[in-house]
């Protein structure tokens, strides 16, 4: 069951309309790294998820998700204003300005609608929760380079609060990993020679993986990283 509240997850406001960065941040909204993405994908993955706390974890984040697509469309409905002004949102996507009445469309920043396609589920616990980890990094990166673009104090706070909050997911996804070892897809690491055998194609090159005793991936203790915009 989902209970929608009123009231934002965090306050949203703009400086000023600009149409143009409106339809850069839809790549938020409908995009392959966007929000909808990740509620979708963590939703779809927490349905067969049988150990209840990750499961919990699971639609935890996916909810907020939600709220983070809705914190993304508010700001692009102040970003686009009141009025139709198609000659101002001259790139990407301006459908809003000839087809929804300014109303987001679920589409990227190009004007391609969402789909489906964006999703990844495996029913392997350890592969979905390592694409999920991919997943907030790439929105990172995709909100990094969002807020190097604009100069909007308004704008450039919810872009920071959302980036932050991809850290906080990250994190989570991280240490739900490490309570998985040694199950699923997990289990077999390494158990046969071949499993242990790095090639060194490189020339002139260095041995990056010399290893004697290989181990499987693992996220103790994650440290929160240092970020330059």
């Amino acid at each position: 069951m989902f209970k929608h509240e009123k009231q934002l997850l965090n306050p949203v406001r703009v400086d000023r309309p600009n149409p143009n960065y409106a339809a850069m941040l839809q790549e938020q909204l409908g995009g392959p790294q966007g929000e909808l993405k990740a509620a979708m994908q963590y939703l779809s993955q927490s349905f067969r998820i049988k150990d209840q706390e990750i499961k919990d974890l699971f639609l935890d984040i996916a909810s907020e998700e939600l709220s983070h697509m809705e914190m993304i469309a508010t700001t692009i409905n102040l970003l686009n204003g009141h009025n139709l002004n198609g000659n101002n949102a001259t790139i990407g996507n301006i459908e809003a300005h000839v087809l929804t009445g300014l109303s987001p469309m679920l589409s990227n920043a190009s004007g391609y609608l969402w789909t489906a396609a964006y999703i990844n589920e495996t029913g392997d616990l350890a592969a979905d929760i390592l694409s999920n980890i991919a997943a907030e990094q790439r929105a990172k990166v995709v909100y990094e380079y969002l807020y190097r673009q604009i100069n909007d104090k308004g704008v450039r706070e919810t872009i920071d609060f959302l980036l932050n909050r991809e850290e906080a997911h990250n994190t989570m996804f991280r240490e739900a990993f490490n309570k998985i070892q040694d199950t699923g897809s997990l289990k077999d690491w390494g158990i046969t020679k071949d499993s242990k055998l790095y090639f060194n194609l490189s020339t002139p090159g260095g041995q990056y993986f010399n290893l004697d005793n290989p181990q499987p991936p693992s996220f103790e203790n994650p440290s929160p990283s240092s970020r330059k915009m």
